[in-house]
């Protein structure tokens, strides 16, 4: 090991002599030819390449589908519209699918529409379309009653489901960012197939890192879980197999160590899982009873709770997308991309006067559970987790140029392990932390995240067995709920070069017209 890390260290010096001048980090800078170079740290963990994430792996336009179906309004008219838009996706998804995978999209035309119940998209190739977000003269989808749902469900009927065949990881330790790892047998695989990259969390791990001794909440103490093993399922598409090594098309983004209970690779289906879906030019309000309010800071909001949570929620999918979506007087907001979605691309979506509490597990307008998704160009007002990341969520995933206002907590990976996620150029507060028993006890909530010349408030602290990355970041640093010690910091109140480490990483990969494609005008690129 010590041979490994003297060899390392002399990489990295020589790494250092070939950067370019310039406010370039020393993690991650261009090469001569341009392109990034990434620096490890003694055991070959480097900064991951978020480049994969979004609809159809990154770098992909999203397409305008043909209108199979039109919805009109009805005025002046107080029934239940969501029948009628229902039977109208019903229909489009009964129709044959063209060679692109899409059977049509669903076009509701401008006005407003009531809808009581929940609509929902379990066929691919179906898009819900709206004529505008506008607040007066787009397409209003009104979430009506007092039922807490998602209005419009974009879901499969299954997720991955993993074979028995399990071939275990022989590597001692397979690095953060690293894409290729060693099994004792690749005869049963091949370039195509779909893993699942099993990291297995043994009880030892979980006692090293002190997840079982979480401090009690001092007014609930029987409310404080302590962590149980866990492993992290890594849905990755081999793209070579040499040998024993197999490499994959997305980078590992949680050191998997033999020590710590190793890990494995095994085949998987997902044919129920749904593609081609989306939701988009579109504006929801939701229903509440005014009369229900609380106190914050001395005065009365609005806090009713039995109304709709979320505008769409994808599961059971993968190349998905939602855009140019505003909501207004929901529970939460716009999107949630839950545990089975991948290659979810959100992006110019709004979140406008949320109605609920004002505390724990509320107000988390753009939510990710899923991998390899990205979030862009989205903003959220009245928030507290605005830009937030469930437990257990294996990434990479990414919010871009986003922005919160008047938050009431922080963006954050939110509890138990989270790891591999990017802000980039994200305007907010943020945490990446131990909260210890906030929430049922929440501990080490993110692991390897990265937050690359964001603004606001930034907590930034390393956990053990991994680190969190502050690079760029101008605004106030933040010490954090719990004395930790702090993460990895450079060129604190001054941006760094390249403006986006997303587009540039897609920029590395599949050339400058990947960026065009999902990059807005005014959205500056490499």
């Amino acid at each position: 090991m010590q041979l490994k890390r003297v060899a390392v260290a002399a990489m990295m010096c020589l790494a250092a002599a070939a950067a370019p001048s310039g406010n370039f980090s020393k993690l991650v800078y261009p090469g001569r030819d341009g392109k990034l170079r990434y620096n490890p740290d003694a055991y070959n963990n480097t900064i991951p390449d978020f480049s994969n994430c979004g609809y159809r792996g990154g770098g992909v336009v999203i397409p305008d589908v043909s209108v199979k179906a039109t919805v009109l309004a009805e005025p002046n008219s107080s029934k239940d519209d969501g029948r009628r838009i229902q039977e109208a996706i019903d229909r489009v998804s009964k129709m044959p699918a063209d060679a692109n995978g899409f059977r049509g999209a669903v076009l509701i035309k401008r006005g407003r529409y009531k809808i009581a119940g929940q609509l929902k998209i379990s066929a691919g190739g179906v898009v819900l379309r709206g004529e505008g977000d506008g607040e007066t003269n787009g397409t209003l989808l009104i979430a009506a009653g007092n039922k807490p749902r998602t209005l419009v469900v974009v879901q499969g009927g299954g997720g991955a489901v993993a074979g028995k065949a399990k071939v275990k990881i022989t590597d001692e330790y397979v690095p953060v960012g690293s894409r290729s790892l060693s099994v004792e047998s690749a005869s049963g695989f091949k370039a195509g197939d779909k893993v699942i990259v099993d990291r297995v969390g043994n009880r030892d791990w979980i006692h090293f890192i002190a997840m079982d001794r979480i401090t009690p909440r001092p007014a609930d103490p029987k409310g404080t879980r302590q962590w149980e093993p866990f492993d992290l399922p890594f849905d990755r598409n081999i793209t070579a197999v040499e040998g024993k090594k197999i490499t994959v098309d997305a980078p590992i983004v949680c050191a998997i160590e033999q020590k710590w209970g190793g890990g494995s690779v095994v085949k998987y289906d997902d044919a129920e899982r749904i593609e081609n879906v989306g939701v988009e030019n579109l504006r929801s309000d939701c229903e509440y009873d005014a009369g229900i309010t609380k106190q914050q800071d001395g005065k009365p909001y609005p806090a009713d709770e039995e109304h709709a949570h979320y505008f769409v929620g994808f599961n059971n999918a993968r190349n998905a997308w939602a855009r140019n979506l505003t909501t207004t007087h929901y529970y939460n907001g716009p999107v949630t991309i839950e545990r089975e979605a991948k290659w979810v691309t959100v992006q110019d979506c709004t979140s406008l006067e949320p109605v609920s509490e004002i505390t724990g597990g509320r107000r988390y307008p753009f939510n990710i559970v899923g991998q390899l998704n990205l979030v862009q160009r989205c903003k959220s007002d009245k928030g507290r987790h605005a830009f937030v990341f469930s437990s257990h969520v294996c990434g990479p995933n990414v919010f871009l140029d986003c922005s919160s206002t008047n938050d009431y907590a922080t963006s954050e990976p939110h509890h138990r392990w989270s790891v591999g996620g990017l802000y980039d150029n994200v305007h907010a507060h943020m945490a990446f932390q131990d909260r210890q028993y906030m929430g049922s006890g929440h501990g080490w909530a993110g692991a390897n995240y990265v937050a690359w010349n964001c603004e606001g408030t930034l907590v930034c602290q390393q956990p053990p067995t991994a680190q969190n990355w502050a690079i760029g970041f101008v605004g106030k640093k933040e010490p954090g709920a719990f004395p930790r010690p702090e993460g990895y910091w450079e060129s604190f109140g001054k941006h760094v070069e390249p403006r986006s480490l997303y587009l540039k990483q897609l920029e590395d990969r599949l050339g400058a017209d990947a960026v065009k494609a999902v990059a807005s005008s005014n959205q500056p690129t490499p």
